[in-house]
């Protein structure tokens, strides 16, 4: 019986709500893969509620886990590795570290990094070094890069609002040739009112996904949709459909919460459930 594609996870862990890993593994579970999930902070919840308990994992900690994970083998056995929130600029440079070092193990391996840095609203929300290192080391090693436009701007130190600013950026932020921007939350000067764009750049040329805009922001939306493009590429989908996969499901979760009243992506909808669990190639 072969096993199932085997994912390691980098990202924060919150004890309450769905952010990082804490968004992320369930989808990916449910799809049928299997995750380690490797946390880089542990919070009590999300910064936007009036008290934050915990703290990013200290540089030695961190680096005790990455030592674990070596002694199992874990990037050997690895298809995916994901990348997302990271809390302080000595971890930032051994997540860097460790993927090229797994990259250089497992040449089949692919490598998402979703750079979470920042948002239109509250604007850069990491240290400069943290962003520095995701600019320098962490996206030239990837496969797949998942930033929103403010991100992507940042990266780039281009603003984002056409098609011919996107490709600019592609080209700026050093990803390689083979690579796939998939640059999320888009609103370009031609997108339609109403509606969001995933628009994924490679070296096959320029796709666009659009999907309505929900009037509901929250925390975890893009952790959760980057979880859900790797569940869908392990479920053996190609790129354009794991990313409309994931935008489809990403809404549902959102469209729940909205509902609920929640202050939290909501992943224990039935029909998202489903989904995950059929998630299999058509």
């Amino acid at each position: 019986m072969p096993h199932p594609p085997f994912v390691i996870s980098i990202q924060s862990q919150v004890v309450f709500g769905h952010v990082g890993n804490s968004a992320a593994l369930f989808p990916m579970q449910a799809a049928g893969l299997e995750v380690a999930a490797i946390p880089t902070v542990i919070f009590s919840n999300t910064p936007d509620y009036p008290t934050l308990r915990g703290r990013p994992l200290p540089p030695e900690f961190f680096s005790d886990l990455l030592q674990g994970a070596r002694e199992r083998g874990l990037a050997e056995r690895a298809r995916f590795i994901v990348s997302g929130y990271i809390g302080s600029p000595e971890v930032a440079e051994m997540v860097a570290d460790f993927v090229a070092e797994a990259k250089a193990l497992n040449p089949r391996l692919t490598y998402l990094c979703d750079p979470v840095m920042g948002d239109d609203g509250p604007g850069l929300y990491v240290p400069e070094a943290i962003a520095d290192t995701m600019r320098d080391r962490l996206l030239p090693l990837a496969d797949l890069a998942t930033p929103n436009p403010f991100e992507l701007s940042w990266l780039t130190g281009r603003r984002i609002s056409t098609l011919p600013d996107l490709q600019a950026a592609k080209e700026a932020l050093r990803i390689s040739q083979t690579g796939h921007l998939i640059v999320t939350g888009c609103t370009l000067d031609d997108t339609s009112e109403g509606w969001l764009e995933s628009i994924i750049l490679g070296p096959d040329g320029i796709s666009r996904h659009p999907t309505e805009h929900l009037p509901i922001a929250l925390p975890g939306t893009g952790d959760l949709f980057s979880g859900l493009v790797v569940a869908g590429l392990g479920s053996g989908h190609d790129l354009p459909h794991a990313v409309e996969m994931a935008q489809m499901l990403t809404a549902r979760a959102l469209g729940r919460a909205q509902a609920l009243g929640a202050g939290e992506v909501v992943l224990s909808e039935p029909e998202f459930r489903r989904a995950l669990l059929n998630l299999g190639p058509e």
